[in-house]
């Protein structure tokens, strides 16, 4: 064995320097906590006190007292610390640092051998144990310093001193302590007798204003709950004092009279207050508590067709709701516990989303609803239990009642989207589901040209299946069943929607979802939406076709067409489709597929000639006409509104009934129902009523379709990438936000803003007439030699009073209506109309309202 040198030894021991000199820090640490920690919380007390203002609240006796009390404490608790602090040595710090290793190494390296100096194996047996113990002070650490001092404070008064400085750090003000040497000259300041003043606080969350008491003359008091009441004291000290019972800190018997400068408690309980001394006042204080708020589901949830929930539900609160939440599981009693999910299901958590709430308003009673798609969600279409919950500012939470439903989610009307999707439903219940359906998609996918439109398709499907199948032998981890699940859906998505790219594809698509939509029962929503996405793409399938025509150079030959092919008008693809809706709304769903059968048999032998309508008329002519058509409708449309508006104020006027106009049945518009529409007047007023609710109705629904006939049109307007162009389609667009608009005050029995609204959708469409008859203008500038025959047609084109009808799609014409020398005295005869009718007080108040406008305006 090698000998151990002195040298080494020397090394060892210098390599214990920063151990050693961390050890003796942390003792110094140890010793000054324990020896000064009273004088250090006194000093974090008192000073946190100060910042928080409380010298303000006391009494100027009781202040310098306390102020002496706290020197002469501070003073004890430091010469104390002195006396008993003691400053440790590197010896102490050696001996502690050398205890904490096994065998005493750092002793044993300073000490020599006390016999047998002169045996060389004596000495040799000496160096190896030394040579040991420098091995074992490698490991030497610093000794971590015993900071406790329980023993010492066993009530904790420290952490309550840190508390107060804490607190004061984040409420308090460091200005405030310097204000204690300001209280001595504050007493000769004071004003000659006493006086007072006070405030009521009410929490911020209740939106009430601040009450100053010296205001109130009536002795009850109504307060909300958690207020705070000051109150100041001028004058003597002593000449005042307040008691109180309203408080926490008082009981029930009134306390003494407290003279401090400053009073202030919070409110939370009724009781009295009482200001005593000469001037003084009292009030019997009321307490208006907080009440919890309330939430409640108002509707069922409704879906789309894209898997989007709607749930309605309503909130209130006596101050305004904070925030809510909507907590929805699994209803596991209420699953069909069959195929896929007989199988123990995987533990899922709840869903838990935030509720919305009006961003600007009154929160204190509101509706709103809850939107959101759970469709990937491994709980859709399965039985839930939907739990609302909602909190108010003083944190008071009310939770309604569970409501059972079925989570919505998106229906696939594929049929080998709709069986990708119940299996990836089968994986996500549980991972144990994973060799089943591994078999039943080989099954269902076992001919792949009978199911499957593009091969991109099966060979997702089949490497998805490679990946379950090497898994289910070993099990599915969670992030693998997401993993796959997460594939199975785009792969449904992909089955569902096809490639749209391709007009007649997404035709077919479209055309083949309504089929299963309807072989399925599906909701009148879907149905809609779905019967949307087959216009869309009826209407991209003939512009397709347009284009073609006019690439390959096809010109307009009746005859050729009549041999080859079938020609339709865009007016007779439309009323084909409304046939359909209406067969379905109406559940004559054998007709409608038939229809439907037949209307995509004529659209794929259709052959769409360029630049030709129906008449002969150009693409901007039709759009032309289609535009006066639907605005004749919108005005027919608010004309029957403003008499609905008339006999819901009076019901017994019978307005407009010897009116026979087109206005009466709203123009009647495009695809919709209207037997029944035409006025009886007659009838009780519970009657009366129900027709008002069952018109109210109807006219929202001609609206909604009005609103859909424009929002085709617009599709097919002209004049794109032109600034005309661009500017009758802004216009159109504003028409379309208002008939939103005006359907939906129609539907809550707002006749008066689905009047104004109304009108804004006629002066928008009126406007983008103009500019899409300059843009068709300009076109005909642009194109010399056509436009002839329309100039001819617009010269013979005059109005019964033998006016022209109007230029660059106006409506109207700049022509007046009355000509020659009666024109003034007509006018007369109006105005003096108006001003009777205005001063006839038993019209109803829309109608005089009305005639007061005409009568400001002209």
């Amino acid at each position: 064995m090698a000998s151990f040198s002195r040298h080494e030894m020397r090394r060892s021991l210098k390599s214990l320097r920063w151990p050693v000199r961390l050890t003796q820090n942390g003792m110094v640490a140890e010793r000054a906590l324990r020896s000064f920690w009273p004088f250090l919380s006194l000093c974090l007390a008192v000073i946190g006190l100060l910042m928080l203002g409380v010298q303000d609240m006391l009494a100027l006796e009781v202040l310098w007292g306390g102020v002496v009390l706290s020197a002469l404490g501070a003073l004890v608790f430091l010469m104390l610390g002195i006396r008993s602090f003691a400053w440790p040595t590197r010896a102490e710090a050696v001996a502690k640092l050398d205890a904490t290793l096994p065998g005493r190494p750092i002793q044993a390296l300073m000490d020599d051998a006390a016999i047998g100096a002169d045996d060389a194996s004596a000495m040799a047996v000496w160096r190896a144990h030394q040579s040991r113990m420098a091995a074992r002070t490698k490991d030497a650490k610093p000794v971590q310093p015993d900071l406790r001092i329980s023993r010492r404070d066993p009530f904790a008064l420290r952490y309550v001193a840190v508390l107060v400085f804490l607190v004061a750090l984040l409420f308090g003000s460091v200005w405030r302590v310097g204000t204690v040497g300001n209280l001595a000259g504050a007493s000769a300041a004071v004003p000659n007798g006493p006086t007072w003043e006070g405030w009521v606080e009410p929490p911020r969350y209740t939106g009430l204003p601040t009450v100053y008491l010296n205001d109130i003359t009536d002795p009850s008091l109504r307060v909300a709950q958690g207020s705070t009441i000051t109150l100041r004291l001028y004058g003597e000290v002593g000449a005042l004092n307040v008691t109180e019972t309203v408080s926490p800190a008082m009981s029930d018997v009134p306390a003494e009279g407290q003279a401090s400068p400053t009073q202030e408690f919070t409110v939370t309980r009724s009781g009295n207050i009482t200001i005593n001394g000469e001037g003084g006042r009292s009030w019997a204080v009321d307490l208006v508590s907080d009440t919890p708020p309330q939430i409640e589901i108002t509707g069922p949830a409704e879906a789309s067709a894209v898997g989007e929930m709607t749930l309605p539900f309503e909130a209130r609160d006596d101050y305004g709701v904070e925030f809510g939440t909507a907590r929805i599981t699994l209803d596991l009693d209420s699953v069909d516990r069959r195929y896929g999910l007989a199988a123990q299901p995987d533990p899922r958590e709840a869903i838990v989303v935030p509720l919305p709430t009006p961003i600007t308003g009154d929160r204190r009673n509101y509706a709103e609803s809850l939107i959101e798609n759970f469709s990937q969600h491994p709980f859709s279409n399965l039985p839930v239990i939907v739990t609302l919950n909602a909190q108010d500012a003083l944190e008071q939470s009310t939770q309604a009642a569970g409501k059972p439903m079925t989570l919505p989610g998106r229906r696939f009307f594929d049929p080998m989207a709709a069986a990708v999707i119940e299996q990836r439903r089968d994986l996500l219940w549980a991972a144990s589901n994973a060799g089943r359906i591994a078999q039943v998609l080989r099954a269902v996918s076992h001919r792949p040209d009978e199911v499957f439109r593009s091969e991109t398709a099966y060979l997702r499907l089949r490497t998805i299946l490679r990946r379950i199948e090497a898994l289910a032998p070993y099990g599915v981890s969670p992030e693998q069943q997401d993993e796959i699940a997460l594939a199975m859906w785009d792969l449904a998505i992909m089955l569902e929607e096809g490639d749209l790219s391709d007009a007649l594809e997404r035709l077919r698509r479209a055309q083949e979802q309504l089929a299963e939509a309807m072989k399925n029962g599906a909701s009148d929503q879907e149905i809609a939406e779905l019967m949307q996405e087959l216009r869309d793409a009826s209407d991209d399938y003939i512009r397709q076709l347009s284009r073609q025509a006019q690439q390959e150079g096809e010109q307009s030959d009746e005859r050729q067409s009549a041999e080859n092919s079938m020609q339709m008008t865009q007016d007779d693809l439309q009323a084909m489709m409304d046939r359909i809706q209406e067969l379905m709304e109406q559940g004559r769903m054998a007709e409608a597929q038939q229809a439907l059968q037949e209307l995509q048999q004529m659209m794929e032998n259709m052959r769409v000639t360029q630049g030709q309508g129906q008449g002969g008329q150009s693409p901007g002519e039709q759009a032309m006409e289609g535009l006066a058509e639907t605005l004749r409708e919108q005005q027919g449309l608010s004309d029957q509104a403003f008499r609905d508006l008339q006999e819901q104020f009076n019901p017994g006027a019978q307005a407009g009934e010897s009116q026979g106009n087109e206005g009466r049945n709203g123009g009647q518009g495009r695809g919709q129902s209207h037997e029944g529409q035409g006025g009886q007047g007659q009838g009780n007023g519970e009657e009366q009523g129900d027709n008002q609710a069952q018109g109210a109705g109807s006219l929202a629904d001609r609206q909604q379709a009005l609103r859909q006939e424009l929002g085709r049109q617009q599709g097919n307007l002209p004049g794109a990438g032109t600034p005309e162009g661009d500017a009758a389609r802004d216009a159109l667009d504003r028409a379309g936000r208002a008939m939103d608009g005006a359907e939906e005050a129609l539907r809550e029995d707002d006749y008066a803003g689905a009047i104004d609204q109304q009108s804004e959708a006629m002066e928008a469409l009126r406007e983008g007439m103009r500019n899409l008859g300059e843009a068709m203008a300009q076109e005909q500038r642009n194109q010399p030699g056509q436009g002839t025959a329309e100039g001819n047609r617009q010269a013979q084109n005059r109005d019964p009073l033998g006016r022209n009808a109007g230029s660059n799609g106006s409506m109207g014409t700049d022509e007046g209506l009355l000509q020659g020398e009666d024109v003034y005295r007509r006018a007369r005869e109006l105005l003096d109309e108006i001003r009777r009718r205005s001063g006839d007080g038993d019209r109803p108040d829309i109608e005089l309202e009305y005639l007061k406008r005409l009568l400001d305006r002209f």
